[in-house]
């Protein structure tokens, strides 16, 4: 998780620089041809700037999918040892219940065994 928001922070900060990069070639007092040239290389450098933030983006994606399949994983295993265990005691239950019964009828009353028949 951590990993995801440095991920988002960079970017931003990428794009925080970019933006206040031109908003200070725009309020600079400079010659308009100075400005234009410094403009034309900061939009030649946007390209470059784009690409970083998507590889960046990219990565990030990468480890929150890799980090969301590993939770996911352990997960699973965790429900497989649940679903054993409960079909073990049911087992052991079932099988505790039968001995009971069978030991409660060879108790009854020879009686009602008979009448039974």
């Amino acid at each position: 998780m951590s990993n995801n928001r440095s991920g988002v922070f960079i970017g931003g900060l990428m794009l925080g620089a970019t933006i206040g990069a031109l908003t200070g070639l725009l309020a600079a007092p400079r010659a308009g041809r100075e400005t234009r040239k410094l403009l034309k290389k900061s939009a030649d450098a946007l390209p470059e700037l784009a690409e970083d933030i998507s590889t960046t983006v990219h990565i990030q994606a990468d480890r929150l999918s890799a980090s969301a399949l590993r939770n996911w994983d352990d997960t699973l295993e965790r429900l497989r040892i649940a679903i054993a265990a409960g079909v073990d005691a049911t087992q052991r239950e079932s099988g505790a219940l039968r001995r009971q019964n069978s030991a409660e009828s060879e108790s009854a009353d020879p009686l009602v065994q008979h009448l039974e028949r």
